[in-house]
């Protein structure tokens, strides 16, 4: 079964990743669905600021 998901390793500071772990306990997520909602909302204010984002035609 093919999974719909990309997988990404990540190279990050020990310290920002247990601060990271902080945040998302806090709001009751694991870090990678806190990592997942803090992406979401980076492109929704690029595509704000700059117009949707096509990934038909790339840059």
């Amino acid at each position: 079964m093919k999974e719909d998901k990309s997988r990404y390793t990540l190279r990050v500071n020990p310290l920002l990743l247990e601060k990271l772990g902080f945040i998302a306990e806090y709001e009751g997520r694991t870090k990678n669905r806190e990592l997942e909602q803090m992406i979401k909302k980076r492109i929704a204010e690029f595509e704000a600021e700059h117009g949707k984002i096509d990934m038909k035609n790339g840059l």
